[in-house]
């Protein structure tokens, strides 16, 4: 071994001296050694040589007709043969992930909107299907783009309008989900139903998420028609502030669906048809094959589609 104190070098160790190592303490011979690796003689002797001079020990030495392993030799063997044994195992994990003893932390930024669709039924299964895996989940910021690129996050989930194009980004549609109309249980003036013109009419609550117009406010602009805004909020809030007030909103159905019996709302039809929204998950190409990620991607499409086909429209209450 080294004789003085000073740390090596790790830019002068190669893994294949490692290997080497690890054939020439197994065959105890040069010749054999170098048949094992499929290398020619005069190529192993070189490794054995600059094996020597990193550890400062001739390793193998002559006794008869015999080579023998020196004490410090004899007492890598074991130890090399676990960090041959620890890299091939961290090099094999990008070709496996397995949900049910694999340990994985996620971290997931996506606005509340988003968390109940996609992410709550995933958390619903994690406990069975991926006991191991955890969850960060971050609330959504504007620099979202840059995190992801810096590894400070794992994934996004973000309406489709705003997925930004580069090289260093991938994305997929993780759900589509429609808009319905949301009104107080007991609301004195809507019906089963509710025309365009009572729809202008009504006070209106607007939704505006990260101070942008929601795509309901965009769809209504284009559709061109009017509303009598009297709040403007985020979809979070919207369903919580109609209870008990005259205000009708739109909102996405899986988040109506999933919090109107606890905030006394009714679900209607909209008296006008609306492009839905698509929420889409964006990652970095880095993580596009990893075996784990493309798991988590796959689950929560799975979960966030299986959850809107098994409910469907509410129908109205009189």
């Amino acid at each position: 071994m080294p004789t003085t104190n000073a740390p090596l070098d790790l830019n002068r160790v190669d893994l294949n001296l490692l290997v080497a190592f690890d054939a020439l303490m197994a065959e105890r011979s040069v010749t054999a050694a170098a048949a094992r690796l499929s290398v020619g003689q005069s190529a192993m002797s070189s490794t054995l040589a600059r094996l020597r001079k990193l550890l400062n020990d001739p390793i193998l030495v002559r006794q008869g007709r015999t080579m023998v392993a020196t004490p410090v030799a004899e007492s890598l063997v074991q130890p090399v043969q676990k960090t041959l044994t620890d890299i091939k195992s961290l090099l094999s994990q990008r070709d496996r992930f397995d949900p049910a003893t694999d340990h994985r932390t996620y971290s997931v930024m996506a606005s509340s909107y988003a968390a109940v669709a996609v992410l709550h039924p995933l958390l619903v299964h994690l406990p069975t299907e991926a006991p191991n895996v955890r969850l960060r989940i971050q609330p959504f910021a504007e620099e979202y783009a840059e995190q992801l690129i810096r590894h400070q996050i794992d994934l996004v989930i973000v309406p489709r309008e705003l997925v930004p194009s580069g090289p260093d980004l991938c994305s997929e549609a993780a759900y589509t989900d429609r808009y319905v109309l949301a009104v107080d249980q007991e609301h004195p003036d809507v019906g089963e139903s509710i025309s365009v013109e009572q729809f202008s009419e009504l006070p209106y609550l607007a939704t505006s998420p990260d101070r942008r117009p929601s795509l309901a406010e965009l769809n209504l602009d284009l559709l061109g028609i009017p509303r009598h805004v009297e709040v403007t909020t985020s979809f979070e809030l919207a369903p919580f502030l109609i209870r008990g007030t005259r205000l009708i909103t739109l909102i996405p159905e899986t988040l109506g669906r999933r919090i109107a019996p606890a905030t006394g709302l009714r679900l209607l039809e909209p008296p006008m048809e609306l492009q839905p929204g698509t929420e889409t998950m964006v990652w970095t190409r880095r993580m596009d094959d990893d075996p784990g990620h493309a798991w988590l991607r796959q689950r929560m499409h799975y979960f966030a589609n299986a959850y809107i086909r098994d409910t469907p429209p509410a129908p109205a209450a009189g």
